[in-house]
Formats: structure tokens, sequence, C-alpha cells
């Protein structure tokens, strides 16, 4: 059995039209929503968190609906191309409205934005498990998320070279208000155009599903004659999903208030943190392949439960630094290392439990929990740190607490774990099907 590299990477164009958008979403809007149009933070981070509450409910719904839908583009990719085509247009015109400083036009351009990218989100990441044997979708997944990744390294270049920065009243480095923005919108518009039409064009997904499908009737995961998950099945669902949510919680916490802590507690400028969040995202890049390679050996679950160990012992011996210094690029390293095989191997394992008539709608369920987790942590940990008054020095602890809870969670979780039949010599591990 081997994973076909080049559709794994043309199906994860999709994934990469995603993240180059969101990369220059979180980036971009919060400042257009601050200088643009002068909005308060409070404002500005409550329009900021509409994608998460919209996520939650629209994620599942649009994975189930994309599960049903049957037309001679296939069953995803419909919702992946015209989301998109939708998507470059309103990108456009949320360029003009901000151009032309109209604010009310460019809220209501937003929210059907976030609107149109929730319905298509679910149905691109779906796409992979839809035509990946079951033991590959790790390393399959490992592949995807390299790829999405370097859309958002573009999306990051791109806002580099053409948008003109300075700093605030706080030091803070930001965009000039008083530049142009609709250029930049229509470049990161045509790179998502682009690379989901390649996608469309080279991908032809009722052929590769007629290819690929193969009954889940000897999968341990199968529903039962009534059409019920097992309960022992279901069980170890609940429980992964219940962890997802946890280690967003401790994760997100520390990504959302790091520059804040490192200004607080370190006494440090705000560039400070960016440099160690970036050594987490590039040590993650680094990582994802021989990761779903790994994951082969050792199996996901374990692969898992290495990756929150890595975590939870980096969050406990940030707790113990009390200053700047150059071994929090280590632990922000390894951070990113621990990160990257959750990842990698935690949603194989709960569309593992799926069959493959259903398969969005498990998508849907995974990207729910994480989603409620991003809007949940920045309150929760923002009422310790703030309103009980406990400050930033509650952060790591915080990130600890939760870390372990989803270890403990994950640990009873008994379904979901695949393996790919031995390879007789290591260099079959690097076969490639064309």
């Amino acid at each position: 059995m081997k994973l076909n590299y080049k559709r794994t990477i043309l199906i994860g164009l999709a994934f990469m039209s995603i993240l180059a958008f969101w990369q220059f979403y979180d980036q971009v809007i919060p400042y257009l929503l601050e200088q643009v149009f002068g909005l308060k933070t409070f404002a500005a981070n409550a329009i900021m968190s509409i994608d998460n509450v919209l996520a939650v409910f629209m994620l599942p719904l649009f994975g189930t609906l994309s599960d049903r839908t049957r037309t001679p583009l296939g069953k995803r990719t419909p919702y992946i191309l015209l989301g998109t085509l939708v998507a470059v247009v309103l990108m456009a015109v949320l360029g003009i409205t901000t151009d032309r400083r109209n604010f009310w036009g460019f809220m209501l351009t937003l929210l059907v934005l976030l609107v149109v990218m929730a319905v298509y989100r679910t149905p691109a990441i779906a796409y992979m498990p839809d035509v990946t044997p079951k033991p590959l979708r790790s390393k399959a997944n490992a592949i995807i998320n390299l790829v999405g990744y370097l859309g958002g390294i573009f999306a990051t270049v791109v806002m580099m070279l053409m948008l003109r920065s300075g700093e605030n009243a706080s030091g803070e480095a930001v965009y000039a208000a008083d530049q142009t923005f609709l250029p930049v919108f229509l470049v990161i518009a045509a790179f998502m155009l682009v690379t989901v039409l390649v996608m469309v064009f080279s991908v032809r997904e009722n052929k590769v599903l007629a290819e690929t499908n193969t009954p889940d009737a000897d999968e341990p995961a199968a529903k039962t004659a009534a059409g019920k998950m097992p309960r022992p099945v279901f069980r170890s669902l609940v429980l992964i999903l219940v962890s997802v949510f946890l280690w967003f919680m401790a994760y997100n916490a520390v990504t959302t208030a790091f520059s804040r802590y490192c200004v607080n507690v370190w006494g440090t400028d705000l560039g400070t943190s960016s440099s160690y969040l970036l050594t987490a995202t590039v040590s993650a890049i680094l990582s994802f392949v021989p990761l779903g390679f790994l994951s082969g050996a050792v199996g996901r679950k374990r692969s898992v439960l290495i990756g929150i160990v890595m975590m939870t012992a980096c969050y406990t011996a940030a707790m113990f630094i009390d200053r700047q210094t150059p071994i929090m690029y280590a632990i922000f390293g390894f951070v990113g290392i621990g990160w990257a095989a959750i990842n990698v191997n935690s949603f194989p394992m709960v569309v593992e439990m799926s069959s493959d008539s259903d398969v969005g709608k498990y998508t849907g369920f995974y990207y729910t929990f994480s989603m409620a987790a991003q809007i949940t942590t920045p309150l929760l940990s923002g009422l310790l740190i703030d309103n009980l008054g406990l400050g930033y020095g509650v952060l790591f602890p915080y990130a600890v607490l939760f870390s372990v809870l989803s270890f403990i969670t994950m640990s009873f979780v008994k379904h979901g774990d695949s393996k790919p039949v031995k390879k007789a010599s290591m260099l079959e591990n690097f076969d490639v099907e064309d």
C-alpha cells in the first residue's frame, strides 16, 4: 500500500488557499478595524471572534451536506470551487470598501466572506481522507499540513512586501493607515483562485474516489448493522474530541497572550514574542513529514501522547524563566514539534472512526471542538489574568493544566489508531505511487 504523493500535494492546494486567507485575515483585519476604522480593541476582538463562532455551527453542517452531495464534479469539489470563486470576489470588494473607508460596507462584506469560508472549509479538509487509505492518512495529513503552511508563508511574504509598516504610540509594529490596501487583497485573492483551479483541473474527484474507495466492513470502527457506532468506539470518539478541546485550550492561550506576557513579565518589546512564535511555526513545518513517517512506526496515539508530553514539559520549563533568554528558542522549537505531532495524527484518528459516507461530518466534529476551545480559552485565561488579578504569571501554569488533562483523556482512547503493513525494508517507506 503506497501513498500517492503527487495527488496528495494537489489536494493540499485547497488547504494552501485556505491558510493563505486566514494568515492574511488574522494579521491584517485587526489592524484595519483599529487603525482604519477606529474601533477599540474590545470591539475589534469581538469582530475577530465571529469566524470561530460561525465555525462551531457551520463546519459540521457543511461537512454533513457535502457527504450527501453527488455531482459530476464530486461531493467536495463543488463546495471548494464555488466557495473560492465567491470568496475571491468578496476579497476584492473588501479591499475596495477598505480604501474608501466605508465601515458598514466593509463589515457586511466581511461577514458574508466569513460565512463563505465556513461553507467550504470542511469539504476541503475532508477531501484527503476521502481518497486516502486509512493506514496512510497520518502521512498524507503531514503533507497536507506542509502544503497548507506554505500558503501561510506566501501570504506573510506578500504582506511584508506590499504593506508599509510603522509604530504606534505603544511601540507596536502596525500597518500604516494612510496607504492603499486593495492591491494586497487582490494578490491574496488571485493566489487563492489559482491554487484551487490547479487542484480542480488536476484531480478529478469522482474518478479518484472510484479508484480508491474500499468498504469499511473490515474496519474495527465500522458501524453496526443498525447503522450505529459501537459504544466503545463512540467512547473513544468523545474522548479524543475532548482531548482536542483541551490541548487547544492550552496552546491557543499561549499563542494569544504570549506577546503581552513578554511585555508584562519580561519587560521586553512586542517583537520578542514574534521571534519565539516564529520558531515554533518553523519547527512545526520542518517536522510535519518526518512525524508522518514516525506515526507509521509507533502509531498515531503514541505519537500524539509524545507530542503532549513535549508540550507539557515546555510549558513547565517556561514557568521558571523570568527573563528573555535564548533557551526560549529551544523551548518553542520543541513546542512546534510537539504541536506538529498532535496535529498530524489526531485528525486521522477522528476520521478513522467514520465510514466512507460520513467523513465530512466527522471532520466537522474535529473542527467544532478545536474552534470551541479557541473561543473559550482567550476569555477564560483573560478572566484569570485580568479580572481575578492573577497576572500573566498564570499563563504557563494554565497551559500545563489543560495539557495534562488532554494527556489523561487521550490515554483512554482505544480506537482510531492504524498502522500500515510492515515494510520489508526501510527504503519501501519512501515508495511513491505514480
